[in-house]
């Protein structure tokens, strides 16, 4: 009986060495296919845009396509929970704004998936989100616009991509911080929220800058502020929001993570080489020049972000009250 427990205990550590061996095997050549970007968001807006240019620029120094699938929905849900289901081996990634990862948790009473489900890779990008008129609205600043919103209690419509997302909640903070009533209007995307401000039928976005810019910069929508702390280089002559209403500060960003108990390997060589894509001063102008600053970090750093993000935009969510479901 001994020498049979003795073979068993052997067989069992080879096993677990072979699998360790395999795991490492793997790790050394990754990325040996294809690797499946999911984003959570429709194509066309801010978080698109930036997995595209991160994906285009890993295919050309990996020498595998990294190709982006749009699974939007449910505010981020849809794509998150694809992901978190998906074999923890660093072939299927998930591009996210804060949403899923952050405020879901406090938006839906039951979510398919743990946000805590999933490995951060990396930061890509933080961005400022515009405050944002349809041309014709009566205000040309926001200590205009925040005095006709309170002549007109409720009847200003800000739209979204969603309940729950950042620029909801960046609305809904304006609001509260203003004193104003302002009418939230959600929809399945950042661009059919455009579009109907195009149209008139909402008045006012807190888009991201990387949505908005194309439409601000050929005219066609009034940018009244920037809701970051500082002014963005991109549009060093619009004021933030803060100057108006002071201590006001909502920013965004865009970030990679991966299925819990993903390969540490796996995650420090994701991480290190998308660091090394944001570092390139060609890539660095290509974010600018849509309104974002590239954030290098580590795992850590980004999950660090996680959990401050959580806490703040939880609060957020407990006085402004919007559920999901």
């Amino acid at each position: 009986m001994r020498r049979i427990l003795r073979l068993v205990v052997m067989a069992a550590a080879l096993t677990a060495a072979a699998q360790a061996f395999a795991q490492d095997d793997a790790a050394r050549r990754y990325p040996n296919r294809a690797v499946k970007i999911i984003v959570s968001a429709p194509p066309g807006g801010g978080l698109d845009i930036a997995a595209r240019v991160i994906a285009d620029r890993l295919t050309k120094m990996w020498g595998q396509p990294f190709v982006v699938e749009n699974r939007p929905g449910a505010g981020g849900n849809l794509g998150a929970e694809a992901v978190a289901q998906a074999e923890p081996d660093g072939y299927t990634l998930l591009a996210a704004q804060p949403g899923p990862l952050t405020t879901n948790v406090v938006m839906y009473k039951k979510l398919s998936f743990d946000p805590a489900a999933f490995e951060p890779l990396a930061i890509m990008t933080s961005i400022p989100n515009t405050l944002t008129l349809r041309l014709g609205l009566p205000a040309g600043s926001v200590a205009e616009l925040i005095a006709y919103a309170k002549a007109n209690p409720g009847k200003l419509n800000f739209g979204s991509q969603g309940v729950g997302t950042t620029p909801h909640l960046t609305g809904e903070l304006f609001a509260r911080v203003s004193g104003t009533e302002l009418t939230h209007v959600p929809y399945r995307g950042i661009a059919l929220a455009l579009n109907d401000l195009l149209g008139g039928q909402v008045q006012v976005t807190f888009a991201s800058m990387p949505s908005s810019i194309a439409y601000i910069r050929a005219g066609k929508l009034r940018a009244l502020a920037v809701t970051t702390a500082t002014r963005s280089e991109v549009l060093p002559d619009v004021p933030t929001v803060g100057e108006f209403v002071p201590g006001y500060e909502a920013s965004s960003w865009y970030g990679l993570g991966a299925p819990k108990a993903t390969p540490a390997e796996i995650v420090d060589k994701l991480n290190t080489e998308v660091n090394t894509a944001l570092a390139d001063p060609k890539m660095k102008a290509r974010l600018a020049d849509l309104g974002g600053t590239p954030l290098l970090g580590s795992p850590a750093d980004f999950g660090k972000l996680i959990a401050e993000e959580t806490e703040k935009w939880g609060k957020v969510v407990k006085f402004s009250g919007p559920k999901a479901d």
